[in-house]
């Protein structure tokens, strides 16, 4: 095995049934695809880990995994945080410079970004993102970047998504465990919406619906800022659970039942067709019953993100409509349900390709993965580009002194 490969990219992502890790390189400027691993996860339950050494003991073979395939050593990673923990809230603040007007510094925006971050939050609560939605000059909205405008007012409309302290720290003690150093973490929803969302869509408006097994995470942009986060502890766990209890079958039975003959719409099912389950014997029951035990749940499941959104007070603000993304986004029918439960175009988000990834990360189980790896990328890029800014203003200054 290798040293470190100097411009390798590492994102985890420990979910509720599987812990996948992606690795990839840069390539004059583009990301490109090294490796990626997938095991089933261990010591979770509800979207959360429960038991410390089973999770570490998951990561570390995905990462082994990861390791062999790419021939380097791994030992940092970014890390994706959800669950039911996760909420957003907005808040506004700003600063006054007097009668006179002046040229906005960075430091007057950190200042006003600052006072806005100023709330109370409760003890247990970590700040996940900061995420400035807009600025506005004197009256004057929509600013992106005010630096070196000028104006004798400046407010921030900021964002904050927020996740539960405890569990945070639980996901990087694990990564830690299993060897790896965390050096950022990023909300799922925003890594899915990174992986795909086009820019026309942030900007009219569109909410992603990331739907894993034990919870539903969402992100809402509008006007190409995040507008509102938050997740609601539901997934497709539950519909399978349902079909369970009311079927009298095994939970692995029930997924496998799910998987093959699952739909959200009754009428989209012929009356009269029929299909065969093991109770214990072989058994056949109206192929509409499933539908009539999974379509309440889906209904369910969208009362639950209307009300998460009007809330936020985005009900209104979805231009684009919704994303759905995630393994539960393909349950058939899902779409028509979110379209009519929310009154907005629907599609299923599959994640953009990147150079040499293959075809079976494609699938909107893996938007959350792909899109941390797209994200912690761009982050790299902004870094470099403000890097070289610097040392190119210095260099100047110096030049000048001769």
């Amino acid at each position: 095995m290798s040293q470190k490969q100097e411009n390798l990219t590492v994102v985890l992502d420990v979910g509720s049934s599987w812990t996948r890790v992606l690795a990839a390189d840069t390539n004059e400027g583009a990301l490109r695809y090294r490796a990626h691993s997938v095991v089933e996860s261990a010591g979770m339950r509800k979207g959360l880990i429960a038991e410390l050494g089973p999770a570490a003991r998951a990561v570390k073979a995905a990462s082994d995994r990861a390791e062999q395939l790419v021939r380097v050593n791994i030992d940092e990673c970014m890390v994706g945080v959800g669950g039911p923990n996760v909420t957003g809230v907005n808040t506004t603040a700003g600063l006054n410079f007097g009668s006179r007007m002046r040229e906005i510094s960075k430091d007057d925006v950190s200042s006003a970004v600052e006072r806005a971050r100023a709330v109370s939050l409760p003890a247990d609560r970590e700040i996940l993102h900061l995420l400035t939605r807009q600025f506005v000059l004197d009256d004057q909205p929509g600013i992106h970047d005010p630096v070196g405008m000028v104006g004798s007012r400046l407010e921030v409309d900021l964002h904050m998504s927020t996740c539960s302290g405890s569990a945070q720290q639980s996901i990087v003690t694990c990564a830690n465990r299993a060897g790896l150093e965390v050096t950022d973490t990023v909300f799922e929803a925003i890594a899915a919406a990174e992986a795909t969302l086009t820019a026309d869509e942030r900007e009219l408006g569109v909410c992603v619906l990331d739907i894993g097994a034990h919870s539903t995470e969402l992100v809402v942009f509008f006007e190409g800022a995040v507008a509102h986060t938050g997740s609601i502890p539901f997934g497709g766990q539950h519909f399978t659970n349902d079909l369970a209890v009311v079927l009298q079958i095994p939970v692995a039975q029930a997924e496998q039942l799910k998987l093959k003959y699952g739909h959200s719409v009754v009428t989209a099912i012929p009356l009269d067709e029929e299909i065969e389950i093991r109770n214990p014997h072989p058994t056949m029951i109206r192929h509409r019953m499933v539908a009539e035990i999974l379509e309440p749940r889906a209904r369910e499941l969208f009362d639950m993100v209307r009300r998460s959104l009007r809330d936020g007070g985005v009900l209104g603000a979805l231009g684009a409509g919704c994303v759905l993304t995630g393994g539960a986004s393909i349950l058939p029918g899902l779409l028509e349900v979110t379209e009519s439960a929310l009154h907005v175009r629907a599609r299923i988000g599959q994640p953009v390709q990147i150079s040499r990834m293959p075809t079976e990360l494609t699938h909107p189980s893996y938007a959350t993965l792909v899109g941390m790896l797209l994200y912690s990328h761009r982050k790299q890029q902004t870094r470099t580009a403000e890097n070289n800014s610097l040392r190119g203003k210095l260099r100047a200054i110096f030049a000048a002194s001769l």
